[in-house]
């Protein structure tokens, strides 16, 4: 029997639960609140089942599956005890990454910039026993960069025999412990570990995106000027069905160049499913991210003890988040670096290994991966 709602023609799961934790959510159709009619409305206008996504297991290999239970605050603490229990030569070696996104939840509930919210929840993590703490901005600029090569080479190879587009792309930020969240911070500030010896202290750095990583508006401002020599500045998005469905377009002489989308949610994401099943879906490249809202509102964020949305904290997040800088992926000179002196340059077979990989489908033996605990 198939869960309800379900997309795929084959499914593992065999009989439907009633989880209470993963209760089903009335999702208002967008036709309801704006009044316009299509086959798109009809389809949003559905109940999602939180555990019918995640129960399901069809789409997560083995290897997916045992990552995603190893990254949990047990086996976290686990190790630190242990650490403490021997000599430290017998240490196993603990790194955690922060990312821009998460700080200014700590900024607006602590009072602080954004610059002292990293170096007090370094701190704080270093008097738990951490080793090290990144910041992933930097792995961010390589998936960037490589993810403008990849659709720009999409494009330029897609047709009807042999459709390389759309692209999809999704980058999640990693949840924040509660733990983190109960703390004063009151601890001795830290400045977020480098790679790079001789690097100094900057301020944190974000890239261009409504609370997001900017896949979208740096994809679109390179396809832009690397498929039709158009510099694009300020990127306008254009907010179609609901307020978590936008649209980018690049028009000349009143065609359409290039069309991207940003789906956030599940209703969007459900609806992007469906139209690609249909073969219906007019755009180029979207960027999907799970949580309604952006990754400012993910989970563990800007929430009350009862588990809704804290607005006026989101707003004032919001706030923060855009006064933080803007880098470039394109202008981090530590970046370039590391493609000519660990990646043998930006095209070398070194990078394919590195930085990309391939899905591998149910059923298909994938390399281990696991975490070593």
């Amino acid at each position: 029997m198939k869960c309800e709602h379900c997309t795929r023609k084959e499914c593992s799961k065999k009989t439907k639960t009633d989880d209470q934790e993963n209760a089903s959510v009335d999702v208002p159709s967008p036709a309801h609140e704006n009044g316009e009619k299509g086959e798109f409305h009809k389809l949003a206008d559905a109940k999602i089942f939180l555990s019918d996504c995640l129960a399901c297991d069809s789409c997560v290999s083995a290897e997916e599956g045992v990552q995603v239970s190893q990254q949990n605050a047990k086996d976290f603490f686990r190790v630190l005890n242990l650490n403490k229990k021997c000599d430290t030569s017998k240490h196993k070696v603990l790194a955690v990454s922060v990312c821009p996104q998460s700080l200014p939840y700590f900024a607006a509930k602590f009072s602080l910039s954004v610059t002292d919210a990293s170096r007090r929840l370094c701190g704080f993590l270093k008097s738990l026993g951490v080793h090290y703490v990144f910041d992933t901005t930097i792995a961010a600029d390589f998936s960037i960069l490589e993810s403008q090569k990849e659709f720009v080479r999409r494009f330029r190879q897609h047709n009807e025999e042999e459709p390389t587009l759309p692209m999809l792309t999704s980058a999640c930020p990693g949840e924040i412990t509660q733990m983190m969240e109960q703390s004063d911070l009151s601890v001795r500030d830290a400045a977020l570990d480098t790679l790079f010896g001789d690097m100094k202290e900057e301020e944190v750095r974000r890239h261009d995106g409504a609370s997001s990583d900017g896949y979208l508006a740096h994809i679109f401002r390179h396809a832009a000027k690397e498929l039709f020599n158009e510099d694009v500045g300020e990127v306008t998005y254009r907010t179609l069905r609901n307020k978590d469905f936008q649209e980018v377009t690049l028009e000349k002489s009143g065609e359409v160049l290039l069309r991207f989308a940003a789906a956030y949610g599940f209703r969007n994401i459900q609806n992007v499913v469906l139209k690609l099943k249909k073969g219906k879906f007019p755009y180029h490249f979207v960027e999907v991210l799970a949580c309604a809202g952006g990754c400012l509102n993910g989970r563990g964020q800007a929430q009350t003890e009862d588990g809704c949305v804290d607005k006026a904290l989101l707003q004032k997040m919001k706030g923060i988040y855009t006064d933080i800088p803007v880098r470039l992926p394109e202008t981090s000179s530590h970046v370039q670096e590391l493609y000519q002196e660990w990646l043998d340059g930006t095209d070398s077979p070194r990078v394919q290994e590195a930085l990309h990989t391939a899905y591998q489908g149910p059923g298909h033996p994938a390399n281990s991966r696991d975490i070593k605990w």
